[in-house]
């Protein structure tokens, strides 16, 4: 399965987590833990300005189901149950949030050699339908992205992608924002062995005729430890650096300046995550 066009959000993924995966100016501590049963404990805080934002997540597998259960410092109670391939390739995602009564919803994912297919639709009276297509292969896929409301009978979301994959090289073309907005991204692997790769993103907005283009780049200075840069049209810089300290435990110091307003402060983010 993993030869074939993946799900419609796999479509510029790679050049997506390169310039923006990691990056941030918040605080965030992420703690997991395993009990003898093998229940798997995260607690996650996050400090935003002078908010401070906590969770709970407790994970329980058996078998092919995976439940997790979070609770959040607002008391959101969010449940998923995800079964993986009850037949081949096919995942099913149940969720729901307590007290919201409408939040329920049923995903279907199905990965193919040729097809990925993911839908899902909300266990109300009147329920938001998503359903979204890929067709193709390993080297080209061509996918959309739709939403359509039961109770108004509008569509609310209806965007469109295309990706071209090679050995070292991933380009792909998206229209979204209900044909608002085009982003085009290219991602090229300059060593593997040192897990070196360069990347941008033009997106171009239709209705207040905006570019933006941003470019980054990765490398691993050695096997535990990742550097990160980018930059944008606008004069943003932002880098970060990532060591695993120890396997699975990583801390990530992140920064940005505004080369065009530089008397400001800049925005430095730092994020650990500690597991076992």
């Amino acid at each position: 399965m993993a030869k074939g066009p993946g799900l419609y959000s796999d479509i510029g993924k790679k050049a997506r987590d390169l310039l923006y995966k990691d990056y941030q100016s918040d605080h965030k501590f992420t703690l997991t833990t395993y009990t003898s049963t093998g229940v798997a404990i995260t607690s996650t805080g996050i400090k935003k300005g002078e908010l401070f934002l906590a969770d709970i997540n407790t994970q329980l597998k058996n078998k092919n189901i995976t439940t997790d259960i979070k609770v959040d410092t607002n008391s959101n109670l969010f449940t998923t149950i995800t079964v993986d391939e009850p037949a081949p390739g096919l995942k099913t995602i149940f969720s729901f949030i307590v007290p919201d009564q409408r939040s329920g919803k049923v995903e279907l994912q199905y990965l193919h050699d040729y097809a990925g297919i993911n839908t899902s639709i909300g266990l109300t009276a009147n329920p938001v339908v998503n359903f979204s297509g890929v067709i193709g292969s390993g080297a080209v896929a061509l996918g959309a992205d739709v939403a359509f409301d039961t109770a108004t009978g509008n569509f609310t979301k209806y965007n469109a992608g295309l990706n071209f994959t090679n050995a070292d090289l991933i380009t792909s073309l998206t229209l979204n924002d209900k044909g608002d907005t085009l982003r085009a991204s290219y991602y090229h692997t300059v060593s593997p062995l040192t897990n070196t790769a360069v990347g941008a993103e033009l997106s171009h907005n239709f209705s207040s005729n905006d570019n933006t283009l941003t470019i980054g780049t990765q490398h691993a200075m050695d096997p535990l430890t990742l550097v990160k840069a980018r930059l944008n049209n606008y004069g943003k810089v932002s880098a970060l650096i990532q060591h695993a300290w120890r396997p699975k435990s990583l801390i990530t110091i992140s920064g940005e300046v505004d080369t065009r307003a530089i008397e400001k402060s800049a925005k430095v983010g730092l994020a650990l995550a500690l597991k076992p």
